[in-house]
């Protein structure tokens, strides 16, 4: 059995009293203790041990704390520190055998209990080290948000996004400084949200109220195509959401999004569920900018662009679950490229509406197996004062899951 070494403690801003006698007994039999500034201060002024606070950036005290691997060290963490906290972070080079983690009410905990809403039923986020679009993908009528703060002037930026979105009319509750001596609850509204003097430890409630008339943007696939900027190399809503249903995103997963014109598809793909990840690889550097641009206005501001040709620029990309050709396919290599990054249950879908694309797919498909199938798809528009069917040019769709067995070669 390896030695626990290592404690990480959660503090609340009650200080050492607001402790467990567990938690109390493991930050004094400690030799190092490490926190930020004001965790440290909650120690008494005649503690002779030794302190090591965190440096920016947090890896160089990180690797300070491996290096003394086996001696008694104390993390102090601000509430739970599993819950976007140096937990996380430590869990990653350090195995839990060898730590113990005592954790208090988080941020969310204690926000729920002030409010009376149900943790369950709400949306948790952290803007801390974070893009502030990423609030974008979270906003829908109704909608409770709860966000940590990465300071004091996080609370106007969020009003801004949510007036800007049409969400004006929502509730802002800033939490300062919650569980201690300071506590303070700011209300407002986010069209007129104006405080100024907020604490730097705060943490943001919002309950999204969407302007009248407002259409929300749903989390499945298929948005409308007027919620992109794009120079018409667009996947039109019906054909994306036959196409995401076929790429099948689970949490967690990764797609490479080859020649993603404006991004519709990672962009849906990560929309999906928040520990979605994607690349989008596009060679048209105009294109790269309405990508980036819809990545951000979408709340997905985490997609990684990457400018470059299929199939080189792919080389050295990280495996990926799933992959979508929206366009190229008749690059060479393309398909050996794509097909020996998947691993054995990885999905590949294949859009083409050219000739030449469909041949390009019926080779693949010979050498793999797969379905193809052919999307059709009519609007009404007007003739006249009449309505009269207008056909989308026909999507070719090509679709293969990697088996254990499947071998091209």
């Amino acid at each position: 059995m390896t030695e626990k070494w290592l404690s990480i403690v959660g503090i609340g801003e009650d200080g050492l009293q607001g402790l467990s006698a567990i938690a109390r007994s493991l930050v004094d039999q400690a030799r190092v203790i490490v926190g930020g500034d004001r965790h440290l201060a909650m120690l008494p002024t005649n503690d002779q041990r030794e302190k090591l606070v965190w440096t920016s950036p947090i890896s160089a005290s990180v690797e300070e704390i491996i290096q003394r691997r086996g001696q008694w060290i104390c993390v102090l963490a601000s509430g739970d520190p599993m819950c976007y906290g140096i937990g996380v972070t430590l869990m990653r080079r350090i195995p839990v055998s060898e730590m113990t983690i005592i954790p208090a009410p988080s941020t969310f905990s204690l926000a729920c209990a002030r409010l009376g809403w149900s943790l369950t039923e709400v949306e948790t986020l952290s803007l801390n080290g974070r893009s502030s679009s990423l609030l974008q993908s979270y906003i829908y009528p109704g909608a409770r948000l709860l966000i940590l703060s990465e300071g004091k002037d996080t609370p106007a930026i969020v009003a801004e996004i949510l007036t800007n979105r049409s969400y004006g009319g929502s509730t802002i509750t800033v939490l300062e400084r919650m569980g201690g001596a300071d506590e303070r609850i700011v209300e407002g509204t986010a069209a007129l949200w104006g405080q100024t003097e907020i604490a730097a430890l705060n943490a943001i409630a919002v309950y999204c109220i969407a302007d009248v008339g407002v259409v929300p943007l749903p989390k499945l696939p298929g948005l409308p195509d007027n919620a992109y900027h794009h120079d018409g190399q667009l996947t039109k809503r019906e054909v994306r959401a036959i196409t995401l249903a076929a790429l099948a995103p689970t949490p967690g997963e990764l797609l490479w999004d080859v020649g993603a014109g404006c991004g519709s598809i990672s962009i849906e793909w990560m929309r999906s569920n928040a520990r979605c990840r994607a690349i989008a690889i596009e060679q048209n550097s105009s294109r790269l900018l309405y990508i980036a641009d819809n990545a951000a206005t979408l709340g997905t501001p985490n997609l990684q662009i990457i400018q470059g040709k299929a199939p080189h620029v792919l080389k050295d990309l990280p495996t990926p679950d799933a992959i979508f050709i929206g366009g190229g396919v008749t690059a060479t290599g393309l398909f050996d490229v794509c097909w020996e990054a998947l691993q054995p249950g990885g999905r590949l879908v294949a859009n083409v509406v050219t000739v030449e694309g469909e041949q390009t797919l019926f080779q693949w498909h010979e050498k793999v197996g797969g379905d193809l199938i052919r999307i059709a798809i009519q609007r009404a528009e007007p003739i006249g004062k009449f309505l009269g069917w207008r056909a989308m040019a026909p999507v070719t769709q090509w679709i293969v899951v990697k088996s254990e067995k499947l071998n091209p070669h």
